[in-house]
Formats: structure tokens, sequence, C-alpha cells
């Protein structure tokens, strides 16, 4: 028989192996969470009437009007991702900056982070990229590997760009407002890109061959008429950006929420479809493509959160979650030295699963122990969202690395590529673009105010004054000569008239 408190940590075990064997996840957790139950109800852990929680967990879950923002959000990136703007920008963008050393690197990366504010789909974002960037980066010598990592770094920055989904089922699981969360992730979105930008403008100083400029000759528009095309993806996108996420609060200095993410949602939906119809796109082909994209992530998602919903409340039943925070409270360096393993947990284990796995299966379990050691969730959220956008670019099971190693296959064999892309070249080409991510994640422990900055402060009520003053209105109070009780009931004496207060002056 096995004693209760070997079973917490043999119930974490089990979790990581059939993460592991590749079975879906949220069908292989409701049945590790139902068969741990079952057998803790055998051994008298637990009475029987607590696994009857479990419907009505289910029913918590999807009656979550927070959740109702995750369809409306990819509706949007999916209509926006099919209508053909990343085309256009990239295009436009391409032939403004293409004549500097890295000008397709920085075009690349500014169009990653205005889709990604837009989009919220890596796979889109990737696939739209290279299929006009790598040709062009190709016919004009730019290193390979530079060329495969830019494209697939910068596919990855929607998961932190708000207002990015992964935000939202943050928020959701750590129970802090969405907006606060938006605001939170723009400074790390922002220094992402000045990351990026910099190491793209160090390899054009040191290595220009590897970034080389593209002759002016080969624009195809000059003056304004490119400056206008360039306008025409750029400030319909912003627009929509602004209106999304200041609706609900998401910008700095916005302290006032209009819309909820479920509005906000709905609103840029609509946007979306505005969007495409000026782009000429707007047509029943896009529209069932995009419909169909968002009933199969929706359908996952709730998936994923029943199994683990029923994981998460037997595993608490058998003080699972006492045996987490005994763990990691012991850690050395305290707050410092638990982010750190956590953020070593969260590198490795997104190896292998996505971030919904991720955000619905283990950070139910961490959050509780971060609030407990005096962790700002806010902060502990955007800095998980940080790490977690480096499993798109983990050599070798990079989702981003898959997409782009498909398209570039595919543009080989058309003819668009002059050569093969070898595996190797994605694979290396991504390193220096995950330590660039890593190394924002340190950016973000160590310095918080990263993150804090763009948050409303809240309004400091100084205790120790406040007693003060009292305590100056009870020494005033004690000091000031006591009234005989009895004069308070008798009748004040009537004023002198004015003539006799007079004569009695002379």
């Amino acid at each position: 028989m096995i004693p209760m408190e070997w079973f917490p940590p043999l119930m974490f075990a089990g979790l990581i192996v059939i993460m592991l064997i590749g079975f879906p996840v949220a069908f292989s957790l409701a049945a590790l969470g139902l068969g741990c139950g079952l057998y803790a109800l055998s051994q008298g852990w637990f009475p029987p009437e607590f696994l009857s929680a479990v419907p009505q967990n289910v029913l918590g879950i999807l009656s979550n009007d927070l959740l109702l923002a995750i369809p409306f959000f990819t509706l949007m990136g999916a209509v926006l991702e099919k209508c053909g703007l990343a085309e256009d920008m990239l295009d436009s963008m391409g032939q403004l900056f293409g004549p500097i050393r890295g000008g397709l690197g920085y075009s690349v990366i500014i169009v990653g982070f205005i889709l990604g504010a837009i989009t919220g789909t890596v796979a889109g974002q990737v696939i739209a990229m290279a299929m006009i960037s790598l040709p062009v980066m190709m016919r004009y010598g730019y290193h390979m590997r530079y060329a495969t990592g830019v494209l697939a770094a910068s596919g990855t920055i929607t998961q932190l760009v708000p207002p990015s989904l992964v935000l939202v089922v943050l928020a959701d699981q750590l129970g802090r407002p969405v907006g606060d969360m938006y605001k939170g992730a723009w400074g790390p979105s922002l220094l992402q890109v000045l990351i990026f930008a910099l190491y793209t403008f160090l390899l054009a100083r040191f290595k220009p061959h590897h970034v080389p400029g593209v002759p002016k000759t080969a624009r195809t528009l000059q003056g304004w008429a490119l400056w206008r095309k360039c306008l025409r993806g750029i400030v319909p996108s912003a627009v929509l950006i602004f209106a999304v996420l200041g609706s609900m609060g998401g910008l700095p200095g916005v302290n006032t929420a209009i819309c909820t993410p479920t509005e906000a949602g709905a609103m840029g939906a609509v946007g979306a479809f505005i969007l495409a119809a000026l782009h000429g796109r707007l047509n029943w082909p896009l529209l069932r493509e995009a419909m169909q994209g968002t009933m199969r992530i929706t359908a996952m998602v709730v998936f994923i959160l029943i199994g683990s919903r029923i994981f998460s409340l037997v595993f608490h039943g058998v003080e699972g979650g006492v045996w987490i925070e005994h763990q990691l409270s012991q850690l050395p360096g305290g707050q410092i030295g638990f982010l750190i393993a956590v953020n070593i947990f969260i590198f490795f284990l997104a190896f292998f699963l996505d971030f919904f796995e991720i955000a619905f299966i283990i950070l139910p379990l961490l959050a509780p122990v971060a609030q407990k050691m005096g962790i700002d969730l806010v902060w502990f959220g955007v800095m998980l969202c940080v790490n977690m956008q480096t499993s798109f670019m983990h050599p070798p099971f990079g989702f981003a690395l898959f997409y782009l190693r498909g398209i570039a296959d595919s543009l080989f064999k058309s003819g668009a590529l002059p050569r093969k892309v070898e595996s190797k070249d994605i694979y290396l080409g991504s390193i220096p673009w995950v330590l660039m991510q890593l190394l924002l994640v340190a950016v973000v422990i160590f310095f918080p105010v990263t993150v804090t900055a763009f948050l409303d402060k809240e309004e400091v009520r100084d205790l120790d004054k406040g007693a003060e003053m009292l305590q100056n209105v009870d020494t005033q109070r004690d000091e000031s000569p006591a009234q005989d009780p009895a004069q308070l009931f008798e009748p004040a004496e009537p004023a002198a008239p004015a003539s006799e207060a007079a004569s009695a002056g002379s």
C-alpha cells in the first residue's frame, strides 16, 4: 500500500510521463486524475462526496465569461492571417528598409511585431513571412542561418505582444485583470524587438556580408507611393490594436476599461472583417477556413481545461498543493531561487508541451506558491509568457522551426528558392535567437520594472504617518481642560446689550 505522503510526487511523475507519451493530453490527463481519484477514494483519503465536485467544476469552466474571449481573438487572428495583410506589409517595409545593411531583417522584425499584435498566430505568421521574405533574402545574399533565425523568432513575438491569446489564458489562471497583463507585457515585448534589432545592427557592423543591403534599383515603388503603401498597412492595424486594447484598459496610461475582454475580442473580430474587406479579400472561403481554425483551437482549449481541472482537483485532495509548496519554498535564494528554478523547469517542459498545456496544467500548481512568497502575479505571468515563447524556437522540437522547414521545402520545390534549406541551417540559426529570448527572461527576473513600469500605480498610504496623526489627536484631547459634566446642562448666560457693554467700559 502506498502512503499518502508519497502519492503527490507519484501523481506528478505520472503527469510528466503521460505528457511525454504523445497521446492527447486532455484525455490522458482526465484519465490519470480519475484513476488516482478512485485509488485515493479506496484508501479513504477523502470522502466520496469529494469527487462529486467534478461536474460542478466542469460547468464552472464552461460558464467562465473570460474564456469567451478566446474564440473571438482566435477568429480575429485567423481572418487577418489569411487576408494578405502580412504580404503587403512585408513588401512595403522590405522596399523601405532594404537598401541599408540588415534592412530586410529590420523589416521582418517590425512586421513581426505589428502582426503579432493583430493576428496572434505563430503558424500563420511564420509561414506568411517566410513565403515573402525568404526568397528575397536568399536572392540578395543574406546568410541562411540569419534568415531562418530572424523569420522564426519574429513569428514567436506574437506570444508576448498584446493582445496575445496567451496573456488572456494566463490572466484567467492567475486571477488577474487582462488589462493589467497587457500593460505588463508592453515593456518586455518592446525590449524584445530592441534586442533583435540590436543583434541585427551588430551583425551588420562586424559581418556585413551576412546581411547586405538591397540595391535601390530593386525597388518597384519610390517616394510617396512607397510611403503610402507602408501607411496603408500600418495605420489601419494600429487603429485596430489601440481600439481593442484601449477599450479594456490594456494600454499604458489608460486606467478605465469600457469593455470586458470578451466584448473587446468581439470588436476586434469585427475590425478584422473590415480590414479584410479593405484589402479586397473578404470572401466565403476565407471565412470558412477562419471559422474552422477557431473551432479547433476553442475545442482544444476547453478539453485541456476539463482534463486539467479533474487532475488538479484530485491532486489537491491528496494534499499535492502542500507538497509542491514545501518543495519550492525550501529552495535556496528565496524569491530569486524560486523564479530561476521555475523558469528552468518551464524551459525544458516547453520542449514537449504547448503553451496551453503548460498554462492550464502547470501554472495552477505554481501560482499559489508564488503568491505566498509575495511575488506579484502579473509580473510572474508575464515572465512565464516570455519563457514560453521559447517553446516555439527549441531545436529540434520548436513548432516555428517545423513550420519554417515545411514552407522552405515547398518554396524550393516550386522554384522560388535557388537551393534547398538544410535542417542544420534552421536549427543552428535558431540558437542565437533562443539565447536572446532567455536573456530577456533574465532581465525580467532581475529588473521587475520592465513589467511594472506601465502598470497603474497603487495609491500608497503611509500607515505610520496615520498612526502618528491619531496619537497627536488623542494627546491634544487629553491635555485640554476637563469640563464639569454639570456645566453641560447649565444654560448659557445671555450676552449683555451693546449699550450696557459700552457704559461699563466707560
